[in-house]
């Protein structure tokens, strides 16, 4: 056998039809959500957080318990789909965000999307570049994967030095509803090719 056709064939074995379940990267560990177990400390996260995360996500106009309910409960189906490998973000042993791997409806077929938020302590700790990184690795283990895009309002500078860190160029820009506080209507697309 020739050492293109082996490393075709070990290129090939690598790759899954799911993400791991945990992604150990040393004091930083990402997990799979454990439904109704995980619900006390996460809701105490977010509530921390709330500030933080306000100006830039959408969701956190909606943020109650019945919400984060609703969150754990549909994290199971979303993971067996494929469509959604949410993790929480543990540092030391506690839930200081979350992070996923995912595919809205206007996704392509070949690509996925990371996202990654982090309590307000937590961050300026390379956390979230050491997330994005994994989720990267676990994307390109998924077969048909070519890209992986990081999307989020230009205005937000934090959010936009992960993906510039890891070597993502930018890809568009384009029109979005701005629905968060300091949203500009504009949506940054960063994309990162499995080449």
């Amino acid at each position: 056998m020739e050492l293109t056709e082996q490393t075709e064939q070990t290129e090939q074995t690598e790759l899954t039809e799911t993400a791991e379940p945990e992604i150990d990267l040393g004091e930083v560990l990402l997990r799979r959500f454990r439904g109704e177990a995980d619900f006390p400390e996460l809701f105490r996260v977010i509530e921390e957080s709330l500030e933080h995360l306000r100006p830039w996500m959408p969701w956190v106009a909606e943020h109650s318990e019945a919400k984060t309910t609703e969150f754990l409960a549909e994290r199971p189906g979303k993971w067996e789909s494929g469509q959604d490998f949410t993790y929480a973000i543990l540092l030391d042993g506690a839930i200081v965000g979350a992070c996923g791997l995912f595919r809205r409806a206007d996704t392509a077929d070949n690509g996925r999307e990371i996202g990654y938020w982090l309590h307000p302590a937590a961050t300026g700790r390379g956390i979230a570049t050491r997330t994005a990184r994994a989720l990267v690795d676990q994307a390109f283990r998924l077969p048909g994967v070519d890209f992986v895009e990081i999307v989020h309002d230009p205005a937000n500078l934090a959010s936009g030095a992960v993906p510039a860190r890891l070597g993502f160029t930018e890809h568009a820009r384009r029109p979005a509803k701005a629905i968060a506080p300091a949203e500009t209507g504009e949506e940054q697309i960063w994309r990162l090719h499995r080449s």
